[in-house]
C-alpha cells in the first residue's frame, strides 16, 4: 500500500477548494435576496407612513388656520384714480380743429371710420387685511377695457402685507393712440363729445398666500372687476366702482 505524497495531496486540496468555495458563494448570493426584498419594502412602508404623516399635518394646519386663526376676505379696492390725459380724436377728414372740443371731436353726419384713444391715468388701490396673519400678493395685471375692446394693461407689482395692516398699492395706465375700430369709434365719439364720459372697466385675478409661522398656504385667486367714468372736459374721474369676488381662505 502505497502512502500519497505531499504533491498528491496538495493536488487534491487544489481542486476540491474552488468547488467549495463556489457552492459558498452560492449560498450567500441566495440566502441575501429574501433580506434585500424585506429591505425594500420596509423602505417603501416608510416612505408611505412619511407621506401619511405629511397630509395629516397639512390638515391639522388647515383647521388651525379656519378654526383659530378665522381669516376673513381681505379687501382690494380702487381708493383713487387720477386722470393726467385723455383725447379721443376720429380719423375721418370732416373732423376739423373747430368742432373738436378739449381734443374731441363732435359726432358728425359721417359714421367714422376709426377713433383714436390717448389715455394716462394713475390708479391707487387700497390693500386691506383684517387677518391675524400675513398675506403675499403676486403680481398680477388688469386689463383696461372699453365696450369690451382691450385698451391696456395696468401692472400691479406682487408685494407682502403684515397680519392687521393697510397698504396702498399704485399702478398706472398708459395707453398711446389706440385704434378703435368702426364698430366702437361711434359710441367712443358720442360718449366723449356728447355725454362726456368714458367708460372703462379693469378686470384680472389676483393671486395671493397666506403665511403662517414662515409657511405658505396654496395659492388662492381672487377676480377684480372696476368700473370707472372719466369725464374728457374735466380730465378728472367722476365715478368708481370696484369689488373683489373669490379671494376666500
Amino acid at each position: 500500500m502505497s502512502i500519497p505524497s505531499d504533491h498528491t495531496n496538495a493536488h487534491h486540496r487544489h481542486q476540491s477548494y474552488p468547488v467549495a468555495d463556489r457552492r459558498y458563494r452560492h449560498y450567500l448570493g441566495s440566502s441575501s435576496s429574501p433580506s434585500s426584498s424585506a429591505s425594500f419594502k420596509g423602505c417603501c412602508c416608510c416612505l408611505f407612513l412619511i407621506l401619511i404623516f405629511l397630509a395629516l399635518l397639512a390638515v391639522a394646519v388647515a383647521l388651525v388656520i379656519v378654526l383659530v386663526l378665522k381669516p376673513k376676505k381681505p379687501q382690494f379696492d380702487l381708493q383713487q384714480v387720477t386722470v393726467q390725459y385723455l383725447l379721443v380724436a376720429p380719423t375721418t377728414p370732416s373732423a376739423s380743429p373747430a368742432s373738436a372740443f378739449s381734443g374731441v371731436a363732435a359726432v358728425g353726419g359721417i359714421q367714422p371710420a376709426a377713433a383714436y384713444l390717448s389715455l394716462n391715468i394713475t390708479l391707487l388701490f387700497m390693500a386691506d387685511n383684517p387677518n391675524k396673519v400675513g398675506i403675499r400678493y403676486e403680481a398680477t395685471a388688469l386689463d383696461v377695457m372699453y365696450r369690451g375692446v382691450p385698451l391696456g394693461v395696468a401692472m400691479v407689482p406682487g408685494f407682502e402685507q403684515p397680519a392687521q395692516s393697510r397698504r396702498l398699492v399704485q399702478t398706472r395706465v398708459v395707453v398711446d393712440h389706440f385704434n378703435v375700430l368702426q364698430a366702437d369709434a361711434l359710441d367712443l365719439i358720442r360718449d366723449a363729445a356728447l355725454n362726456d364720459r368714458v367708460d372703462l372697466r379693469l378686470t384680472g385675478d389676483i393671486a395671493a398666500k397666506i403665511l403662517v409661522l414662515g409657511l405658505s398656504s396654496p395659492r388662492v385667486q381672487a377676480s377684480v372687476d372696476c368700473a370707472i367714468v372719466i369725464s374728457p372736459r374735466k380730465q378728472s374721474l367722476t365715478y368708481k366702482q370696484c369689488g373683489v369676488d373669490g379671494l376666500n381662505f
